[in-house]
């Protein structure tokens, strides 16, 4: 069928995902478009769709429907669904490929999605998205022998909450006092169901469904999005603290004083239990990570193994090297024996689990690992980028005791380390140093910036 060339925007199409401004950026029209040019290049035939509470998921999910049936897919629906639901129900629900429609922790104007294929593998395993962004723009798509078909939609919640629960291997942490942010997002459709299962009834900030996120954005990553639970879990004297991001496959956690607790430390902390499921298994670590990360790992019997940064990458190599668990300094958390998917359900309930079998409040826990000093993620605007880095390498190269270039250039020495990483979107430099001290993080932070940004 030819519908004729139309320039979509390319800044929609992600280093993994595909977002953008709806209707501006990415309309109904693009939504159609990408979704025949999905089934036309990977050849699916049953497809499982999901959407998030956005107010846009409705018309943006029926014209992704659309044109899948149009090119020859039989969809199968979901309706409401978080990403790690969606990332089930593609296995489940025994599709070759799946569409959420959903873009993630962004802003309520944007919509988007999170593209697989059979077992939930990332889109980009079988099409880069500067192949379907080509064509899509060009509109040239063969007829198909016959339309797909629409089944009925197929609720896989209860399915579901039933699956990680068992994946965990806990069913009751009825004496534990949670405070839960959803954020306004999917978690709010998961968790009711989730915590009715274990008899658990938590504090429940922003639970309603509303994809105009009218009380902070989904965004746990931001501090000033984690103020309202740090607040609510001192006041109600509860155990833990646990916010979601706007599609539910990121989540951050505060212990029982309020305090957040990095996302490279929720990785150490559950490595250890995996560690315990599968004795001296491959445990992944993004490279901004603290280095006590490999610390607890290599304690715990396991193999550290440094990896880069972003979900598409992180599955290939997981599913390439017998990684059994990863974790990433954005609070994603892998799990392999959970169709090597993200998903924020799985550490939650790890952590709980771990938080009654120990015993102690979660600052005890937690405190040991605060052995470093972390400067946690500083971008900066730089107009040539190679430039920046070569400048880095050329001053720094000689000095350092190991250079790793996976994903930017990270230099280690003796009492500290930093990494630097190009944005995949933006003419941005993202800068991650960690120290023995504060007066050295303090001091290698000002030093970078001066480099980077002069």
């Amino acid at each position: 069928m030819q519908l004729g060339f139309r320039e979509i925007n390319k800044n929609i199409f992600k280093a993994y995902d595909i977002r953008g401004l709806y209707p501006q950026e990415i309309d109904d029209d693009a939504a159609y478009r990408i979704a025949r040019a999905y089934v036309s290049i990977i050849k699916c035939k049953r497809v499982v769709v999901g959407h998030d509470m956005r107010e846009s998921a409705d018309q943006f999910a029926g014209a992704t429907i659309r044109g899948l049936i149009d090119q020859g897919a039989d969809v199968v629906p979901i309706g409401l669904a978080s990403t790690p639901m969606y990332y089930f129900a593609v296995n489940h629900l025994n599709g070759d490929a799946g569409v959420q429609c959903s873009a993630s922790h962004n802003p309520a104007e944007y919509n988007g999605y999170k593209m697989t294929g059979p077992g939930a593998i990332p889109s980009i395993a079988l099409v880069d998205n500067e192949t379907l962004y080509k064509k899509s723009c060009e509109g040239n798509f063969e007829e198909p022998e016959k339309k797909g078909t629409l089944h009925e939609k197929v609720d896989v919640l209860d399915a579901y909450c039933v699956a990680v629960l068992n994946n965990a291997d806990i069913h009751d942490f009825e004496g534990l006092k949670l405070v839960i942010d959803c954020a306004n997002g999917m978690g709010g459709h998961i968790l009711p169901t989730l915590c009715s299962k274990v008899g658990n009834d938590p504090v429940r900030l922003y639970w309603r469904l509303d994809g105009s996120f009218p009380n902070h954005e989904a965004n746990p990553l931001k501090t000033e999005t984690m103020l309202a639970l740090r607040d609510r879990v001192v006041d109600e004297k509860a155990d833990l603290g646990v916010a979601f991001d706007g599609d539910g496959d990121r989540v951050a956690f505060t212990d029982e004083k309020g305090a957040i607790i990095p996302g490279d430390f929720v990785t150490a902390l559950i490595a250890r239990a995996m560690l315990k499921k599968k004795p001296g298994a491959e445990i992944l670590y993004d490279l901004r990570s603290s280095w006590i990360v490999p610390e607890e790992i290599e304690k715990a019997g396991g193999k550290a193994i440094e990896c880069r940064v972003g979900h598409g990458l992180i599955k290939k190599q997981m599913r390439e090297e017998g990684g059994y668990f990863a974790g990433e300094l954005s609070s994603h958390y892998y799990f392999s024996d959970f169709y090597t998917t993200d998903n924020g359900d799985l550490a939650m309930l790890n952590i709980i689990k771990m938080l009654l079998a120990d015993g102690r409040p979660m600052s005890e826990i937690v405190a040991p690992l605060h052995r470093y000093f972390h400067s946690g993620e500083i971008n900066s605007e730089v107009k040539d980028i190679p430039a920046v880095l070569l400048r880095l390498k050329d001053k720094y190269g000689a000095q350092a005791k190991r250079i790793t270039e996976i994903d930017g250039y990270k230099a280690e020495f003796e009492d500290w380390w930093f990494n630097v990483r190009p944005s995949n979107t933006e003419p941005l430099i993202r800068l991650n140093l960690e120290a023995k001290t504060r007066a050295k993080m303090d001091e290698k932070v000002e030093e970078l910036l001066k480099e980077i940004r002069s």
